[in-house]
């Protein structure tokens, strides 16, 4: 059964037309189910009983089971969710001084093969749907009783790999009859999927474009990210450049620092090299171990040492604030555990 949750307005505007309905219900139906959060038809007052019964006979209104929750000592919340099908998810609330963000999952599992993640340790289960993504936004909102006012999609899975469940997600919570969230409060990650950063790009929406790098070249990327088989860096960084051009805006590099693999000096002057002509913001992120894949943090003087090549060379560069590191906090590690 399709879930009611997936449907834009104008979707319902054409079931209803399909059903001789009265489309003036389209914009009701969205309201009661993205603003008011009805888990029912029959809460729907202002609907006419025919048309609800009509409509739970067709839609599901999908929910998600909370199974575990880890909470850290920085207010950072780790969610594992059930599905109707019996998948497991991950999502993680984290506390800023502009408000929460939420890091969603795109996918139940990952077919990418990065050696760092524990995502892919299982492989990829299936494709989230659009609704299945509102509701991880939707269940921690109310389990944790806080309004998310930014949304990054990058957890388990590669978002553009799900490419328009993603977007139709993108669509939803923007819509302002729901959650109304900005476009410039949304971000996308991407490994490099480069026929999809350009048809983001066309999209030309103002949503954040994070791509995660994480090596100077290709021989360091390729000992850890499997995507560097089919897609070099320079296939990888024109996307890039096709992605600044279209749209004007900057691109952030993600940076995992990974001890004596990818983090010395010379590297990060090599990374310079790379982006120096580059609309970008390279976010640096010290490696989360995951016992699994067998890679350490580094030190924080090989950490220090790294950013301020890039800060000499005027790359602009942050620290990602490091948050739940007592808890599982690593993409996939909760659900990989608890699988």
């Amino acid at each position: 059964m399709e879930s009611a949750l997936s449907l834009s307005v104008s979707d319902w505007k054409k079931v209803l037309e399909g059903w001789d309905e009265r489309t003036f219900y389209a914009q009701v139906l969205f309201s009661w189910l993205h603003g008011k959060r009805a888990v029912s038809f029959d809460e729907m007052t202002n609907v006419p009983k025919k048309l609800r019964e009509k409509l739970a006979l067709a839609y599901g209104i999908d929910q998600a089971a909370i199974l575990t929750v880890q909470k850290s000592a920085d207010g950072t919340q780790k969610y594992l969710l059930g599905l109707s099908d019996g998948k497991a998810i991950e999502c993680v609330l984290m506390k800023y001084r502009f408000g929460y963000s939420l890091c969603i999952s795109s996918q139940a599992g990952c077919r990418m093969g990065c050696r760092f993640c524990a995502s892919t340790l299982k492989g990829l289960d299936r494709n989230l749907t659009r609704a299945e993504m509102l509701l991880q936004v939707y269940t921690v909102e109310q389990e944790a009783k806080v309004k998310v006012s930014h949304i990054v999609v990058m957890g388990c899975g590669e978002p553009f790999d799900n490419y328009e469940e993603v977007m139709g997600f993108l669509r939803l919570v923007h819509d302002e009859k729901g959650k109304g969230l900005s476009y410039r409060n949304l971000t996308v990650s991407t490994c490099g999927l480069i026929d999809k950063i350009r048809d983001f790009a066309d999209q030309d929406l103002p949503v954040t474009l994070a791509i995660s790098l994480h090596a100077p070249n290709d021989e360091v990327r390729l000992k850890i990210m499997r995507i560097a088989r089919a897609v070099s860096m320079d296939e990888l960084l024109e996307a890039c450049r096709y992605y600044i051009e279209k749209t004007n805006r900057r691109i952030t590099f993600e940076y995992l620092l990974i001890d004596h693999v990818n983090d010395s000096p010379q590297q990060a002057a090599e990374l310079t090299d790379r982006l120096k002509d580059l609309l970008c913001h390279v976010n640096l992120i010290p490696v989360n171990a995951v016992p699994e894949c067998g890679f350490l943090r580094p030190s924080e003087e090989r950490i220090r040492q790294f950013m301020k090549v890039l800060e000499d060379n005027h790359i602009p560069v942050s620290r990602r604030r490091e948050m739940g590191r007592e808890i599982d906090a690593a993409c996939g590690q909760l659900r990989f555990r608890k699988s």
